[in-house]
C-alpha cells in the first residue's frame, strides 16, 4: 500500500488546538505566503472582505489536511479564501459562504461538540442558509445524512457506520466521478507550516488524476456506505455499481478522504461553488 494511506490510518487520532486560527493564502507569481492570525476579538482581528470564509469542524479526523487540500484548490482557482476553523457556535456566523465536515467518528465528534454546542450551530447555519455548499467526508457525510433528531436529513439518502469492516479492511480503490468541477491550473503547491502544537499535515504521496477525466484515487477508511436503494440525490462518484457520493442541491457527501490526496476536484468544486452563490 502507498505511504499516504499508511499515515492516513492514524488520522483519525489527530490533535486538536486550543485557539482559533485563520489561515490565508495570497495569490502571486510565486509560491503563496500563508498568513495565521488569531480569531479571538480581544486580540484583534485581520479582516479580509474580499476572500471567500470558508467554515472547517475543527472536531476530529484530517482536519489540517483538509485545510491545505483548501489552500491549494484556492491556489489553483485563483481564488483567495479564509479557512476559519470552527470550535463553537458562536463563531458560526452569515460570513461563512461554504463549510467542510471533515471525516473521524461520528459519535465522538458529536460528543466532542456538546459543550460548545458546535454541531448545533453548524446544522443551524445550513438550515439558515440551505444553498451554501457544504462538503462532507466519511463522519461528514453521515452527518449530513443523520445530523440529529432535531434537524432533517441534508442529503436524501441513507448512511450506515463502519459498514466496509474495521480499520484493517480500509483501501484504496479508483473512482469514476461524474461532478462538474472546474479545472485547475498548475501551481507550486502551498504547505502549511507547524503549528504551536507541532502539527503539521501528512506530507501526500503524488496521488493524484492527471485531468478531471480520470478515476479519482479514493481512499476508504473505516468507511461508511449509502444504502443504495434510498439513496434520493444525485450520484456523482462510484466504486463500480457502488454509490461513493451524492450531491443533494449545496451537499456533497463522500465515503472516503479526498484531503488524503492531491486531487483537489472536491475542494475546487466547495470554493467555486461558494464563490458563485456568495459573492
Amino acid at each position: 500500500m502507498p505511504d499516504s494511506f499508511l499515515q492516513a490510518r492514524g488520522l483519525e487520532n489527530s490533535r486538536q488546538y486550543t485557539s482559533p486560527s485563520l489561515y490565508a493564502v495570497k495569490h502571486s507569481s510565486s509560491t503563496p505566503c500563508i498568513d495565521v492570525h488569531s480569531r479571538w476579538a480581544d486580540r484583534g482581528r485581520d479582516i479580509r472582505t474580499n476572500m471567500l470564509r470558508i467554515g472547517l469542524a475543527m472536531l476530529q479526523g484530517a482536519r489540517h489536511e483538509h485545510a491545505e487540500a483548501l489552500l491549494n484548490a484556492s491556489q489553483e482557482l485563483g481564488i483567495e479564501v479564509e479557512i476559519i476553523e470552527l470550535r463553537k457556535s458562536s463563531q458560526i456566523n452569515s460570513d461563512i459562504a461554504a463549510l467542510v465536515l471533515p471525516g473521524g467518528e461520528s459519535t465522538a465528534m458529536r460528543k466532542a461538540s456538546q459543550s460548545e454546542s458546535l454541531l448545533e450551530g453548524i446544522f443551524n447555519w445550513m438550515t439558515k442558509y440551505p444553498q451554501r455548499p457544504v462538503l462532507g467526508t466519511c463522519a461528514g457525510a453521515i452527518l449530513l445524512s443523520n445530523p440529529s433528531e432535531n434537524f432533517n436529513p441534508f442529503v436524501d439518502a441513507e448512511i450506515s457506520r463502519n459498514a466496509w469492516g474495521r480499520q484493517r479492511q480500509s483501501f484504496q480503490a479508483p473512482i469514476e466521478v461524474n461532478l462538474e468541477t472546474p479545472s485547475g491550473r498548475r501551481t507550486n503547491g502551498v504547505e502549511l507550516k507547524r503549528d504551536n502544537f507541532n502539527h503539521k499535515p501528512l506530507k501526500m504521496s503524488h496521488e493524484a488524476a492527471k485531468s478531471d477525466s480520470e478515476a479519482f484515487p479514493g481512499v476508504f477508511i473505516r468507511a461508511p456506505r449509502f444504502n443504495s436503494k434510498s439513496v434520493k440525490c444525485t450520484p456523482v462518484a462510484m466504486l463500480g455499481e457502488e454509490v461513493v457520493g451524492i450531491l443533494d442541491d449545496s451537499k456533497l457527501a463522500l465515503t472516503f478522504h479526498p484531503e488524503l490526496t492531491l486531487d483537489r476536484r472536491f475542494h475546487r468544486w466547495l470554493i467555486t461553488r461558494a464563490k458563485d452563490n456568495f459573492c
